[in-house]
């Protein structure tokens, strides 16, 4: 799969230590932002998921590799892009970016699993065909 999914995130003094450099877990932040935005880019919202097909999206492992920082008030793009897709899972790349320039980059798996019992569950197939036929495309979201 090669679509990327792309976010621009303003980066707030919330978001810095006093240095103005993000904080180290921010990026994490910025990562699941990208990663609903992308749900909602597919057609789906986390809680309409949770209420019509009883499933949640809980990151089950990730793996962050920080190359330089981003500092405050910087405008910062966040991609995520589909790496594998099993039955109850996905396996996602994602980087943040300043310009043409990496500074984080990381692999995020997350798991399907049932909102009640917190088992692992098949990804609804409404969602699994979405991220099948989002694979030609290339969804952007802008600021507003």
């Amino acid at each position: 799969m090669n679509s990327t999914f792309s976010l621009p995130i303003r980066v707030y003094y919330e978001d810095t230590d006093t240095g103005g450099v993000v904080y180290h877990s921010n990026y994490l932040n910025f990562m699941e932002r990208a990663r609903t935005e992308w749900l909602r880019a597919l057609g789906f919202e986390q809680d309409e998921l949770r209420r019509a097909h009883g499933v949640i999206f809980a990151v089950s492992s990730v793996s962050i590799t920080f190359h330089k920082p981003a500092r405050f008030n910087e405008l910062v793009t966040v991609t995520v892009a589909v790496q594998r897709r099993g039955a109850a899972s996905l396996t996602l790349s994602q980087e943040v970016r300043c310009q043409s320039v990496t500074l984080a980059s990381g692999e995020v798996r997350v798991a399907c699993i049932d909102a009640e019992r917190f088992i692992p569950v098949a990804i609804p197939p409404q969602v699994a065909a979405a991220v099948e036929s989002w694979q030609g495309g290339t969804p952007t979201t802008t600021l507003s």
